[in-house]
């Protein structure tokens, strides 16, 4: 929806709201035209149910507002005598509009002095719930979120059973696109293929502000731009689910091109501006090797494989058993096969094969050597001509909104010619550490600024699924940063120490509190 659109919206949900109202706040000793202006209403209405003036802000939170506009539904029609759990029931089936039979044929009893704490358990327990669910939802949307490694992409900087805190602080928290949807759940509902969401209406894009700008080597949770999850929601053979951008499945990539750098990849190795990425110590890339052998000298290669933690496919790719082939191993690792007897040569593979799945799908790159790409700066403008086209055009006419034509020669953007384009947003290449095992930037191109969902911070739980009994959690990954300087330290001890000293403290504090008593 364009502001317009929203703008019309809103009016009608005042409108909506002063016919279904009017008359309750006259009952209520207040005027009627009170019931028509924007906020300005919701600001008085609080001040009739006698609930705090700070909740007119959470009924304009996106998601947060789903669950208070029943608690003020319910509220109202108590304030004016429906109490019984019909009332309850009419008010929210009817999705408020039962206000509406209440405000033209029932005669109003205001009741100011009303009691507002629950009569009962189940009252005070459903309070509580919906409290700590918004707590929660607003925590999860705009400050934190937990997040779960799925796939070996970022293999060994970010293992899969990692379990992440995403800071949705450090680049600013995007404000939900998506307004109707289920809260603290993303694209489906649990256990089932159902969607969580309504697809409209949709709020325009919008970022609250942030720490810190994204760096080169960031890593970044972001929405997979080309994400229609096809067969997810429908049978095959019929077109997958088109997605809202803020519902669009959650990856995690590093970021190794910011806008306005110029990006090449050569020979595996990333160059920006023409010299090589420099990635930081706690980022271990991996490739893909063959191993020759001699075929004489015996290797215990499980001891081998269990100390270089290679959990990527591996396997002989000859009868005679004289080349092994690793789909991901780090540079410490080919250092350490090269040391081993019975190795002869330690050969790190490099695709130079044309591959028309490697983005901008024009056959002329592989994932391991590409470029340059310009990677495109919010307010910059290129040249549009055929050469340009196949970098840009998703980003025209998809990302951007635009319609985009070719007649004859020329193009038309919005039908307008056109000889230039001038990108609206800023956009990122995002890269797996895992190189041969990443699905990223290569093959889909550039993420657009909208669809940054933050950045990982924490790691409070790390599970490993092939260890046994207590070594199933890989303790020294818990509770350790994902970014900084140096090899990863776990803090787990130290909070383990401070959660002990507080329940001693308050063992001795009751104590003391006693023996005053």
């Amino acid at each position: 929806m364009t502001l317009y659109s929203w703008f019309v919206f809103f009016l009608a949900v005042q409108i909506i709201h002063f016919l279904g109202t009017w008359k309750l706040y006259q009952a209520a000793g207040r005027k009627s035209w009170e019931a028509a202006i924007p906020v300005y209403n919701s600001i008085v209405l609080m001040k009739i149910i006698g609930r705090p003036t700070w909740w007119t802000l959470l009924l304009f939170i996106p998601i947060i507002n789903l669950i208070m506009f029943p608690v003020v539904w319910v509220e109202t029609l108590r304030t004016f005598g429906k109490r019984s759990t019909l009332d309850t029931f009419l008010g929210l089936f009817t999705l408020g509009f039962y206000i509406y039979y209440v405000n033209y044929t029932q005669k109003l009893e205001y009741r100011a002095d009303r009691k507002l704490t629950p009569e009962n358990k189940t009252g005070d327990t459903i309070s509580s719930l919906l409290f700590a669910i918004i707590v929660a939802t607003l925590v999860h949307t705009y400050v934190v979120q937990p997040y779960t490694i799925p796939t070996s992409s970022l293999e060994k900087s970010l293992l899969i059973g990692d379990f992440l805190f995403v800071s949705k602080l450090n680049y600013g928290p995007r404000v939900p696109m998506t307004t109707v949807a289920l809260p603290m759940v993303h694209d489906s509902i649990p256990l089932t293929k159902s969607k969580s969401y309504l697809s409209w209406p949709q709020l325009p894009y919008f970022r609250l502000p942030a720490i810190q700008k994204i760096k080169r080597c960031d890593i970044v949770v972001f929405n997979w731009p080309v994400d229609t999850v096809h067969y997810f929601f429908e049978p095959k053979g019929r077109p997958g689910v088109i997605k809202p951008i803020d519902k669009k499945s959650n990856y995690v990539k590093r970021c190794v091109g910011i806008p306005g750098d110029s990006l090449s990849i050569k020979d595996g190795f990333v160059f920006i501006n023409g010299k090589k990425l420099v990635l930081p110590e706690r980022a271990k890339p991996q490739y893909s090797y063959s191993v020759a052998l001699d075929g004489k000298t015996p290797i215990d290669f499980e001891s081998l494989f269990k100390e270089l933690d290679i959990t990527d496919p591996a396997g002989f790719t000859t009868e005679k058993r004289d080349t092994l082939y690793l789909g991901s191993l780090t540079e410490a690792g080919a250092e350490r096969f090269k040391n081993t007897p019975g190795v002869t040569a330690v050969i790190r593979k490099i695709d130079k094969t044309d591959d028309n799945r490697i983005f901008p799908h024009i056959n002329k790159w592989s994932q391991d050597n590409m470029g340059p790409i310009y990677i495109p700066e919010a307010g910059k403008t290129v040249a549009l001509n055929n050469e340009s086209l196949p970098f840009y055009k998703e980003i025209i006419t998809n990302y951007e909104g635009n319609k985009l034509e070719l007649q004859g020669s020329k193009f038309l953007i919005n039908g307008k010619p056109a000889t230039t384009y001038t990108f609206k947003q800023n956009y990122y290449w995002m890269m797996g550490d895992n190189r041969h095992n990443s699905e990223d930037s290569r093959y889909w191109g550039y993420v657009p600024e909208n669809h940054i969902v933050g950045k990982p911070v924490f790691i409070w739980m790390s599970w490993d699924t092939n260890g046994k009994g207590i070594n199933k959690i890989r303790w020294n990954r818990v509770f350790t940063t994902v970014d900084g300087e140096g090899q990863p330290q776990s803090y787990f001890k130290y909070f383990l120490i401070a959660l002990a000293l507080y329940f001693v403290g308050d063992f001795v504090w009751r104590k003391r509190r006693e023996n005053k008593a």
